[in-house]
């Protein structure tokens, strides 16, 4: 029976954690009919037909840039998930949700609709660098700042920390899936061919790379010639990524400059001592760690699990309230949390 649920609605996957354990983990991807907009596929099976579905059917992403975009198909993925993972055993658990920065503001509302439904009550939001400063092990006891940088498939959240409150932040519409538009463009410019954002993926996970080598690898994938139109195989190597990807680590390294001039200087001076804190999908990007490093001078401290350290910290704030005393756990509406992209 679920007691508490920590709900991750991020722009690549939802993530849901309860009773010590991740119970599901799917992409957050609705298959569509595109007359009546009615939820075909859900989760994997959903993902497989991107860029490859009929014109009777369209994938809709719910979630950009970290916030909901539809309202009406986040509620019906949720509500499928829910089900999916606990079926008739909640009995109106305690809900917390991560969150991106820069939706704080908002004022004290009643549960949120969409973990109403599925059962939840006293659904609240956490910021996402407050719980994944909490899976590093942080101590906001204490008055020492930090740093932490989340870099995720839409968006990257750059925040700086002091006894459990923001003291700084930004969030940048800067990254995992920009790297991967990056790959696309390059390889139509100079290679006359075009190829899907899965496969862009996984050339940035195989060659990527954020730091130049002396000896390349390279990577061979199929794509579409604009010319013939016809299937096509080429090879990319490392350093061609390269290329295509690092205006894109300057614009999260921008962003982590442009926190930091922000923050007091007793704070920056904890954060240069301690070494600021990566996590996200995209911090397991090679050659990022020293590229990072290198330019602002500091040791960067990687996650053990940056897939799931914001859920992993929610759920520690989840159990132990009194933890974040100095900022605020906001009571919202999921509805209220919709933003136009």
């Amino acid at each position: 029976m679920a007691t508490d649920i920590v709900i991750d609605m991020g722009t690549k996957k939802t993530v849901l954690y309860s009773g010590n354990k991740i119970v599901l983990e799917k992409p957050s991807v609705v298959t569509v009919d595109s007359k009546t907009w009615e939820p075909v596929y859900f989760g994997e099976k959903a993902f497989e037909t991107v860029g490859r579905t009929p014109d009777t059917l369209q994938p809709v992403f719910p979630i950009k840039h970290g916030i909901i975009a539809d309202y009406d198909i986040a509620e019906e993925m949720l509500e499928t998930y829910m089900s999916e993972a606990f079926g008739n055993r909640i009995v109106k658990p305690e809900v917390i949700i991560t969150m991106p920065t820069g939706v704080t503001e908002m004022q004290h509302h009643s549960v949120s609709d969409v973990a109403e439904s599925a059962g939840g009550r006293n659904a609240r939001t956490i910021e996402s660098p407050l719980a994944s400063a909490l899976s590093f092990g942080i101590d906001f006891s204490k008055p020492m700042g930090s740093m932490v940088v989340d870099i995720g498939a839409g968006i990257t959240d750059i925040a700086t920390i002091s006894m459990g409150g923001i003291a700084q932040c930004s969030c940048l519409k800067s990254a995992g899936n920009d790297f991967d538009e990056s790959i696309i463009r390059y390889v139509k410019k100079e290679y006359n061919i075009l190829i899907g954002p899965q496969t862009a993926e996984k050339i940035k996970m195989q060659i990527g790379t954020a730091k130049k080598h002396q000896f390349e690898v390279a990577f061979a994938a199929k794509g579409r010639h604009m010319g013939t139109g016809l299937p096509t195989m080429f090879e990319i190597s490392s350093n061609e990524v390269y290329e295509a990807i690092i205006d894109q680590c300057y614009t999260i390294l921008n962003g982590i400059r442009s926190v930091l001039e922000k923050t007091e200087p007793d704070i920056v001076s904890d954060i240069l001592s301690n070494g600021i804190y990566l996590t996200g999908g995209t911090s397991l990007l090679k050659g990022l760690k020293e590229f990072l490093e290198d330019a602002i001078k500091t040791e960067i401290h990687i996650s053990k699990d940056p897939f799931h350290s914001a859920v992993l910290g929610a759920a520690v704030a989840l159990k132990n309230p009194k933890i974040l005393k100095n900022t605020d756990i906001l009571y919202r509406s999921l509805q209220e949390l919709k933003v136009d992209i």
